[in-house]
Parts: structure tokens; C-alpha cells; sequence
């Protein structure tokens, strides 16, 4: 028995590594020297770029592309049909074929991007945040951070599990249990459930 699922309509490309538990749905594309961790989850219509690195427990929904420079930590949600960028300056006359022509673009642990968000290359989502759908993102996202809007900003503040967090001055904590201090833009974790 295989050590993950692949839909008979999809591709895994010689070369390519895929973690224990994923499932890779219909009509999908995982190209040579793309890793994907374990328990991931690829709906319909996903490509999976040479290069690119999924850690685990990822969820990547139907319609989007992980194109190379794109690193997603364990944990991470994209939305139907996001998008990500790779290239800052584009042009079908004048290809960008080389490494130095690619803008790395990083989403950290646990963070989410909502159905038709785009992210623009060269930025980093980090840990826990939390992009809302149709967001344009153009710089990077501090943790637990809730962006929206085009071009995005930041909007509010979430927990681990997803919520959004009231702050009764700097403080707030979840109906999870979590406590959280603010910092301006920046929020900590105080105290785990």
C-alpha cells in the first residue's frame, strides 16, 4: 500500500517527495524536486512547482499554483484559487529564467490566505496570520495579524485557532484559553491554552 494517495488524473513527477498520509486530488501536478510533507492535502487543480517546499499538515485548496521561491511551513491554509507570485517584474519579451530573476516568498506555521488573495513574491506571512479572501498582499505580514484590502493592511489581530482577537487595552484572550499581548502592530503569546 502507497504512503499517501495520489487521484489517478494527477501526476507525481520522478524526483518529486511526498510525505506519509498526503493526498494529492484531481488533476494535479507535482513536479521533480518539489517536497511535500506529511498529511498534506491538495484539492483539485494544484501545481507544485520544482524547487517549492510544503512542510506538514498543510491544506492547499482547488485552483492554485505553488510556484518556485514559494516555501509554506507546516500547518499552513491556502484558499481557493489564491494566488502567489515569483517574479517581481515580469515580461513575456524578456524571460526571467534564472534563480537571481525569482523573489523567495515564505508563509510561516499555522498562517492562513483566504480564497482569491494574491501574494505578491518576496514577502513573508508569518506565523498565524491570517490574510482575508480577495487581500492583495504587497509587504510582509507580522504575526497573528489580520490583513485585507488591496493592497492589504493590517485590520485586527487572531489567535492560533483562527478566532479574532478583542483587546481590552493591550490584552486580550481568546475563548480558547490563549492570552495575547500587543506590541503596536505585533502580537505575542502569553499564555497557551
Amino acid at each position: 500500500m502507497a504512503e499517501f494517495f495520489v487521484h489517478e488524473s494527477s501526476y507525481v513527477d520522478d524526483g518529486a517527495r511526498v510525505g506519509r498520509g498526503t493526498k494529492i486530488w484531481h488533476f494535479c501536478h507535482v513536479m521533480p524536486g518539489a517536497v511535500i510533507g506529511e498529511r498534506c492535502n491538495l484539492g483539485q487543480n494544484v501545481v507544485v512547482m520544482p524547487g517549492t517546499r510544503i512542510g506538514n499538515n498543510v491544506k492547499i485548496q482547488n485552483n492554485v499554483s505553488i510556484y518556485e521561491g514559494v516555501t509554506l511551513e507546516d500547518d499552513v491554509f491556502c484558499g481557493p484559487s489564491m494566488v502567489f507570485t515569483n517574479v517581481r517584474t515580469p515580461r513575456s519579451a524578456f524571460p526571467r529564467n534564472t534563480a537571481a530573476d525569482y523573489a523567495d516568498t515564505r508563509v510561516k506555521r499555522g498562517a492562513s490566505i483566504g480564497a482569491n488573495a494574491t501574494i505578491v513574491c518576496g514577502v513573508t506571512i508569518n506565523e498565524w496570520a491570517f490574510v482575508a479572501a480577495g487581500a492583495v498582499v504587497t509587504k510582509d505580514v507580522p504575526a497573528h495579524a489580520l490583513v485585507a484590502g488591496v493592497p492589504a493592511r493590517v485590520v485586527g489581530a487572531v489567535c492560533r485557532c483562527g478566532l479574532t482577537l478583542r483587546f481590552d487595552g493591550d490584552a486580550s484572550t481568546c475563548s480558547c484559553g490563549r492570552a495575547y499581548l500587543r506590541h503596536g502592530e505585533r502580537v505575542t503569546l502569553t499564555e497557551s491554552a
